[in-house]
């Protein structure tokens, strides 16, 4: 599967997921042959918000994404290795960063949190609260909040010498998507 079989087949299952026409799955076989290892037709880097399961709201099965998930969809050290292994050794041809609407860690990081480890979050987000909090609505400038770190964390994983590689070798494509909690996911970058 390509970039563009990989985006396409993430937008029909978000497509069925939105639609309520979600593909029946029989976990039994696929277990069965997940077995004899994974070869996954994406990396998706989210958020680890209850409500955003990126194998859900793409309609996908066991073995299909590679997902990263931390608060926030910030990635560190751990989580950027995590990329740098789907991308250099499962050969994924997509990497998606999903942002999401009404994000709590946007929200911590607009407020300036600060609390336990928490603040190491929020301390990952404030570049992008800065950019947009222009003292106007709240609720509008944690959105664009949510796009601008989606942006972000994109730039950042660019700069991995596995991703870079991948990407300028034409086997790596990289979206930023927003989920939004009606169901719906929007390509943003």
């Amino acid at each position: 599967m390509d970039q563009n079989e990989a985006l396409n087949r993430l937008r029909e299952g978000n497509r069925r997921y939105v639609s309520g026409a979600i593909e029946q799955k029989d976990f039994g076989p696929r277990r069965e042959e997940l077995k004899s290892g994974q070869h996954p037709f994406a990396t998706v880097v989210a958020c680890s918000d209850s409500r955003v399961v990126p194998e859900y709201i793409f309609d996908v099965g066991l073995g299909d994404v590679f997902t990263v998930v931390s608060a926030g969809n910030v990635v560190d050290k751990v989580g950027i290795g995590s990329v740098e292994y789907a991308v250099g050794h499962l050969h994924t041809p997509l990497l998606v960063v999903l942002g999401h609407e009404k994000c709590g860690a946007v929200k911590a990081a607009y407020h300036n949190h600060d609390e336990s480890n928490i603040t190491a979050i929020v301390k990952k987000l404030a570049p992008s609260i800065k950019k947009a909090k222009k003292g106007g609505n709240e609720e509008e400038e944690l959105d664009k909040a949510a796009v601008f770190n989606v942006k972000a964390v994109m730039r950042k994983l660019k700069k991995s010498p596995i991703v870079k590689k991948a990407l300028d070798e034409g086997r790596l494509k990289i979206v930023g998507m927003k989920y939004h909690l009606d169901g719906k996911v929007e390509v943003v970058a």
